[in-house]
């Protein structure tokens, strides 16, 4: 299941919740060509970079257990200062740094006091109200519509965005805070660095598709090391690790070899399910009420945190959506609300 979700939670990521070009909003590159058309071409692109990921993480298994068995002791005591040099970055890497950081502190506070609070996953609702419903309410606020869709396949280049994805989502193996999407903004930028003479590296439309090939390589990579890194360290990273961990308590090397086979089944398997969700989707997306299905799928959510959470989920719900709302309006990568985990996990370290 969480192999399969790093496919296709891209589907719902860029059919919904896409704001208008025309605003000084923060715009994802798969919303980019959603605008123009090809909705499925964004899809595709992330499509190929799980599963090219897929067999990186076969590759790369072994080295990684290795290497996290090995020095993880030594890093552990390095962790506040990785987090901090890892925010500075991610801040640093904005042309509006002083929004981006300002994003970043008034999310990490909500998140200290949401993770303060006494309900119910507390998650659910920070993280919905962030990056859930506050992209929705825009896309309702601003009555987007959205082109008939082109079914069409794009050139794919995987080699250099899975570099980049290689290198960055082994950070989030031991770095708690720290998602997948922190995690493609490293590897991009490191993708930049080191093809930056390039004439593909120059290409606007060509960085738009490393990127969302290097997303979907990134997705899949994280939550692939998650598992490496609960065999090597016995620390879980994700909500499936987590999982996995209530059910057998200590992962063995059999147990680690049989997750590795069954991410490759599950992962072939998961590809083309996504694409042929993505095309039925991409002929459809264009006949549908778009406004509607937002505001049904706003609906959706709400009642999912009432029933989880309760009234106290559903306060902090709307404090994390205006405040979505408000960080979206500054122009800078969501990826920086993603403070609402990094600040509270430094502040559980630092003090």
């Amino acid at each position: 299941m969480a192999i399969t979700h790093t496919f296709i939670d891209f589907i719902p990521s860029i059919f919904l919740g896409c704001p208008d070009t025309e605003t000084e909003l923060s715009i994802l590159p798969g919303h980019e060509l959603l605008k123009k058309g090809r909705g499925y071409e964004a899809i595709t692109l992330t499509a190929y970079g799980s599963l090219a990921a897929i067999f990186v993480l076969l590759l790369i298994a072994l080295p990684i257990t290795a290497f996290l068995e090995k020095f993880y002791d030594f890093i552990k005591i390095l962790i506040p200062g990785l987090l901090i040099l890892a925010s500075f970055f991610l801040i640093s890497s904005e042309k509006k740094k002083i929004n981006a950081l300002i994003v970043f502190l008034l999310t990490g506070i909500l998140g200290f006091l949401v993770l303060n609070l006494e309900i119910k996953e507390p998650l659910l609702p920070l993280l919905t109200g962030l990056f859930g419903s506050s992209m929705l309410i825009i896309s309702i606020r601003d009555k987007i519509s959205i082109p008939k869709q082109k079914i069409s396949k794009s050139k794919i280049k995987l080699f250099q965005p899975l570099l980049g994805a290689t290198f960055a989502s082994p950070l989030c193996s031991f770095l708690p805070g720290l998602g997948s999407g922190q995690a493609a903004i490293i590897g991009n930028t490191f993708f930049k660095i080191l093809f930056s003479k390039t004439s593909q590296a120059r290409d606007k439309d060509a960085n738009r598709k490393n990127f969302l090939i290097l997303l979907g390589a990134t997705n899949t990579l994280v939550m692939g090391v998650s598992f490496l890194a609960l065999y090597a360290i016995a620390r879980t990273r994700t909500g499936a690790t987590v999982a996995i961990s209530q059910i057998i308590g200590i992962m063995s090397k059999e147990i680690l070899i049989l997750s590795l086979a069954i991410i490759l089944i599950s992962g072939i398997a998961s590809f083309f399910l996504t694409l042929k969700l993505a095309k039925f989707l991409s002929k459809k997306i264009s006949k549908i009420n778009y406004s509607l299905l937002c505001e049904l799928t706003l609906i959706v959510l709400i009642l999912i945190v009432f029933l989880v959470s309760g009234f106290w989920g559903l306060l902090v719900l709307a404090a994390s959506t205006i405040l979505g709302i408000y960080c979206i309006s500054l122009g800078v990568r969501r990826t920086n609300m993603m403070g609402c985990l990094l600040l509270p996990v430094l502040i559980l370290y630092l003090f």
